[in-house]
């Protein structure tokens, strides 16, 4: 397996923060040209790295280590009340992988949720552009799921699937849905898929202690967090 010794890294210059007002960023990604096998990207989750699009990046803030790598302890992880709420509340949903999302049906959905719904991101306005290369530009693992009630479209998730794990790229959905809680639904989907898998992980991204948007990833505890370049076990 290849190393990152083994290949060209690559560091974007200092912009604005998109989590925490004031602060500045930076990114650092491997080589676009590489091709990511699943062990080897399984290897760069387990150190922190996300996939969008045709990019394995992680922070590399020079003066920030508030973006921390976390995943689900699948096989520890117990739904509460709130959570079997959601999953009665969504008992009539059906999901199927599909081959592609590049069309019309798809992208109308996320341009709204991204209009809508994170009109204050780095992503708005949405564009077709953006779309295609952030979500529909997949790597060898990806998976992409259809969330549908009938016929009709209602969510769907685009996922990778590791040698240890899912990793949760991305979900987005119809936002006239809100009492559903899709983002929610489609985590816990995703724990399950994992555990129906025999894989021990999900990983959900980055958790920011300041940033709000993000705290909603430690209510699925048991979570590990990646502190100090070590997993550490949040209960």
């Amino acid at each position: 397996m290849s190393s990152l010794k083994d290949i060209k890294l690559f560091t974007t210059q200092s912009h604005a923060c998109s989590y925490l007002p004031g602060e500045e960023a930076r990114t650092l990604f491997i080589d676009p040209e590489y091709e990511v096998s699943t062990e080897f990207h399984t290897h760069l989750s387990e150190i922190g790295f996300r996939r969008s699009g045709a990019h394995m990046y992680r922070p590399h803030c020079s003066n920030c280590q508030h973006c921390v790598a976390s995943r689900v302890i699948v096989e520890r992880f117990t739904l509460n009340k709130r959570f079997r709420r959601i999953l009665r509340r969504n008992e009539d949903l059906k999901v199927e992988v599909v081959d592609s999302i590049a069309t019309d049906e798809y992208y109308v959905m996320y341009e709204k949720y991204i209009n809508e719904r994170h009109s204050d991101g780095d992503m708005y306005p949405a564009s077709r552009e953006q779309f295609e290369s952030f979500l529909v530009q997949a790597c060898e693992s990806t998976l992409f799921y259809r969330i549908s009630s009938g016929e009709r479209l209602v969510a769907v998730m685009i996922t990778d699937l590791l040698s240890n794990g899912l990793s949760a790229v991305y979900t987005f959905y119809n936002i006239n849905e809100q009492k559903r809680s899709l983002g929610n639904y489609a985590i816990l989907w995703q724990i399950e898929e994992a555990r129906r898998r025999n894989l021990p992980y999900v990983y959900l991204g980055y958790w920011i202690r300041d940033c709000d948007k993000m705290n909603y990833k430690l209510e699925y505890r048991p979570i590990e967090l990646l502190l100090n370049q070590r997993w550490t076990k949040l209960t």
